[in-house]
């Protein structure tokens, strides 16, 4: 595995993706070529593969994907193009130039079970079709043969599109009473700490293409979905009463995992890049979003 030298400016970056939470932040933090679905479908894998091969940049960031993980039950063969045949197409254009690509994927391609960290060597077996059409992705990246990280992470917030904050900011002001998960444990993961994740380690695989591989990137410390949900409250000044359900109290299409524990050890320890507090970055999103407590 080899990357073409190249000299010492600022690097060219692609990303597919433009809208997203991470491509939104990866655009804030970088000057960044930004690719929209107008521009580079990922239904269409040879044309993402095409925007590479006629590009002069010197990385490629993924930071597309099918994230509708409930609709991906009923919807699987299009999201494993969009998730699995896109990524291993982008994967060996930049193979064949000889640059760096970089593809974020998820804890949904583990069981779940458990409650150990998941370190990236641990063996995969989603449970959903969300996870397999990530895993897809995955496996074709790896294929490619060519310079890359795969960076699992979980759980994404941003003071962008949908998520979790922005969901109990909305019913925390509506609600006396909130009734949510807690036998999910994880890392929230803030869509900024992922950008600047992604944009470091594509730099250092320009100079050491020995350290590609799978990583993971998840917040600290590990935390409910409700214990999660008190802290946003807590730091927005709100007071809903939170009550902790049980994951079958709250049925889904798509199977959730009870263990989205992630061993960050790889990340810092091949890129000295250690695992972010979520705490500092949720102050930072809510102070974006105006709902920060004075």
């Amino acid at each position: 595995m080899t990357a073409t030298p190249r000299p010492d400016t600022e690097p060219t970056v692609l990303v597919f993706g433009q809208t997203g939470q991470v491509a939104t932040e990866l655009q804030a933090q970088a000057r960044v070529t930004a690719l929209g679905r107008d521009t580079a479908d990922l239904s269409d894998p040879a044309a993402c593969a095409a925007r590479i091969a006629d590009s002069d940049a010197d990385m490629v960031i993924n930071a597309a994907a099918w994230t509708a993980v409930d609709r991906a039950e009923d919807h699987e063969e299009e999201a494993t193009v969009i998730n699995g045949d896109a990524p291993g197409a982008m994967a060996r254009a930049c193979a064949a130039k000889a640059i760096p690509f970089l593809h974020i994927s998820t804890d949904y391609v583990f069981a779940g079970d458990g409650t150990l960290p998941w370190r990236p060597s641990d063996p995969v077996a989603p449970q959903n079709a969300y996870g397999r059409s990530k895993l897809a992705g995955e496996e074709a990246v790896r294929a490619a043969g060519g310079v890359h990280a795969i960076l699992r992470t979980s759980w994404v917030v941003s003071a962008h599109g949908n998520n979790f904050v922005k969901t109990m900011l909305r019913l925390g002001a509506e609600r006396d009473r909130l009734t949510i998960v807690a036998d999910q444990i994880g890392g929230p993961t803030c869509a900024a700490d992922i950008a600047a994740t992604c944009l470091a380690i594509a730099a250092q695989l320009r100079d050491t293409p020995e350290k590609s591989g799978t990583y993971h990137l998840s917040g600290a410390p590990d935390v409910s979905w409700a214990d999660f949900a008190r802290e946003i409250f807590a730091q927005a000044g709100l007071s809903p009463e939170v009550v902790d359900i049980l994951t079958t109290d709250f049925p889904t299409p798509a199977a959730r995992p009870l263990n989205s524990r992630m061993d960050n050890t790889g990340l810092e320890t091949a890129f000295g890049l250690a695992r972010p507090d979520w705490r500092v970055g949720l102050a930072k999103i809510l102070a974006d979003l105006g709902a920060l407590k004075a």
